[in-house]
């Protein structure tokens, strides 16, 4: 009997180590998997000694982000500074057709054309592309639009920097370059995004663009331990407040860490000039101490603020207007920093 029961001990510890040998296997194959696909994206990584970040690059193909909701170009995957990190994977589920799919600083510009527009035919979304239009339902952002022409994208990178060039012309008249540059100050801990949109068509190109600003410092889930802070007195009103977060003065507080399925929303904020000098946001991480203060060379159109339960977004909207021949520019400027209080 005792001899029985040793066998019986034996053929189990061996199923259980077979068992732990493949669940290894699995692990490494899904690892090695997921670390492919990964690298499979076109991709590339700046750093100033002081900053290290790692952006996704547009590709109709290959590239992580196929969407129509937002600008195809500077999209950060990471961005670390003194062991700190500022952006990441804030959403659940992935496909690159997904039109919130996308992770940092990323912007939109608003649909051109797109009321005018016939069912079926076409209106323009700069940094994306020519899109039809395939009902008379009115536009939505959260709508993934059939893809007629995305113009020719140019990419080049440096050290420090990496430039993106959107060139495109239509029948509609609508023609124009396109180019951000994401860029690390030298020997500063700033990151400036470097815009300029050249009208070569025969039609004004008139949209307000918005940066979604997609931050989760330290990977800080949404709660007390954030605070968005602005230099002059704010209100507003929305879904969460008072509830989830509150408007206290200068800052957006929260009560409550926001759970998944729950979310703030304020849909104007107010209390700013339209001066250049008001684009003045700081969004901290009270537990680690990391924070970022956004600025800008030109002023706000709109101010918008929503979060969920991993990221936090103020939504700064500003206006473009290129008649033809003509160009606007303007900037953002990262300056990240700790010692959050």
């Amino acid at each position: 009997m005792h001899f029985v029961f040793r066998i019986f001990n034996f053929v189990l510890t061996q199923i259980v180590i077979m068992k732990k040998k493949y669940a290894a296997i699995a692990l490494f194959i899904i690892s090695c998997s997921c670390a492919f696909q990964l690298a499979d994206f076109p991709q590339a990584e700046i750093s100033n000694g002081l900053i290290k970040a790692k952006l996704l690059l547009p590709d109709a193909q290959t590239g992580y982000y196929q969407s129509t909701r937002f600008d195809w170009s500077g999209i950060i995957e990471s961005l670390e500074y003194k062991g700190h990190s500022y952006f990441g994977q804030w959403f659940k589920k992935y496909d690159p057709k997904i039109n919130d799919a996308i992770m940092g600083p990323v912007e939109s510009f608003d649909p051109i054309g797109f009321d005018e527009a016939a069912i079926n035919g076409n209106f323009l979304k700069v940094g994306v592309g020519l899109l039809r239009k395939p009902d008379d339902k009115p536009y939505s952002a959260f709508k993934y639009y059939d893809i007629v022409n995305a113009g020719k994208w140019k990419v080049e990178s440096d050290k420090d920097n990496v430039s993106f060039t959107q060139e495109l012309s239509d029948e509609l008249g609508y023609a124009y370059r396109y180019t951000k540059t994401v860029r690390l100050t030298k020997g500063k801990p700033e990151l400036i995004l470097e815009h300029s949109l050249k009208n070569t068509g025969k039609k004004t190109i008139e949209a307000n663009v918005f940066n979604h600003n997609f931050f989760m410092i330290d990977k800080e889930p949404t709660g007390p331990g954030i605070k968005i802070k602005f230099p002059y007195s704010i209100s507003g009103t929305g879904r969460g407040l008072d509830t989830l977060a509150t408007i206290n003065g200068t800052e957006i507080n929260y009560i409550k860490e926001v759970t998944p399925g729950t979310y703030v929303y304020i849909g104007d904020l107010t209390g700013y000039r339209k001066d250049a000098k008001d684009y003045d946001i700081r969004i901290e991480n009270q537990k680690t101490g990391a924070g970022v203060r956004i600025t800008a060379d030109q002023p706000f159109e709109r101010l918008v603020y929503w979060s969920s339960s991993t990221t936090y977004c103020p939504e700064p909207y500003i206006h473009v207007k290129a008649e033809p021949g003509k160009e606007f520019k303007w900037k953002i400027f990262y300056e990240f920093y700790e010692g959050a209080k």
